[in-house]
């Protein structure tokens, strides 16, 4: 070996075990009037891409209300949102609900409408994981269909009445995943491909009524589900993008759906993956 083969050598090890740290410039919506006078409900939005959305649709000029099962966690995330956006005409309140206790919905929506006189867009976000065949439990299974699939189904079919009873051209827009295109190994990727089939069904008996269906499909986010740490370095160089996506980029898409901007977009989900589950399942290990 050549003196030059050594060097060449050295730097390819030296580099190979060099930490990437990566960054994105992320563009937010600034303080508009895309969704003025709109009353959203989002479920899980104490944190991630529900939190997001809420921020970007309160910015817009909506008034939301967000859900979650802990009520402190709520209480924490609304007054967060408050502080931030106090000088907002849109407001932000709260509501606990399970999405898994299905027998809840008719009276937690009442109380929703209530607490924002009215109501014209569903945003299905509430989400859990699990694990995938190898260590799949049928208590955790349930789990996730519960609360991803099921849940989606019944609060849909109950915002659905309420929007054709009061003639209301509303919005309902699914947080579906990279995960509908994947081949299915775990409770959350069948969740997710039902997600993808309801929206389609959805999307379809309800557009004659005026109200618009549509969903967003992230790939891996930056959001605590999947990163439980530092939360600063976004790289994940197994996917095209080379990187998280950012809730902030999944809120903009949101906001564009559910706008007056959206309305032509039917029965559509935008795949916001980074070319996950798109171009490549390389982010995601298949064993048994």
């Amino acid at each position: 070996m050549n003196i030059k083969q050594v060097i060449k050598k050295a730097f390819k090890l030296i580099f190979a075990k060099r930490p990437i740290y990566t960054t994105a410039n992320i563009a937010t919506l600034a303080p508009n009037e895309l969704l003025k006078g709109r009353k959203a409900l989002i479920t899980g939005g104490t944190s991630g891409i529900g939190y997001a959305i809420a921020e970007a649709f309160l910015k817009s000029g909506a008034s939301v209300c967000i859900t979650g099962r802990n009520e402190e966690r709520l209480l924490q995330a609304e007054g967060n949102l408050q502080k931030q956006y106090f000088s907002i005409e849109g407001k932000i309140c709260h509501l606990v609900l399970d999405n898994r206790d299905v027998s809840s919905f008719d009276v937690k929506l009442k109380e929703a409408i209530d607490l924002m006189e009215g109501l014209d867009i569903l945003v299905n976000n509430a989400g859990v994981q699990g694990d995938a065949l190898p260590t799949a439990t049928e208590k955790a299974y349930d789990a996730v269909l519960n609360t991803n699939l099921k849940g989606v189904f019944f609060l849909s079919q109950a915002v659905g009445r309420y929007m054709k009873d009061n003639k209301i051209k509303g919005n309902i827009l699914n947080i579906a995943s990279s995960s509908s295109l994947r081949p299915a190994t775990s409770a959350y990727t069948i969740s997710k491909w039902g997600i993808r089939g309801l929206t389609l069904g959805l999307a379809k008996s309800l557009a004659p009524l005026g109200i618009v269906v549509n969903g967003v499909a992230p790939g891996p986010t930056a959001t605590p589900m999947i990163m439980h740490g530092d939360r600063s370095n976004i790289t994940f160089d197994h996917i095209p993008a080379g990187r998280y996506a950012m809730p902030q980029e999944i809120a903009n898409m949101a906001v564009f759906l559910t706008s007056d901007m959206g309305r032509m977009i039917i029965g559509d989900i935008v795949y916001m993956t980074g070319g996950a589950g798109v171009l490549t399942f390389d982010d995601l290990k298949y064993s048994f």
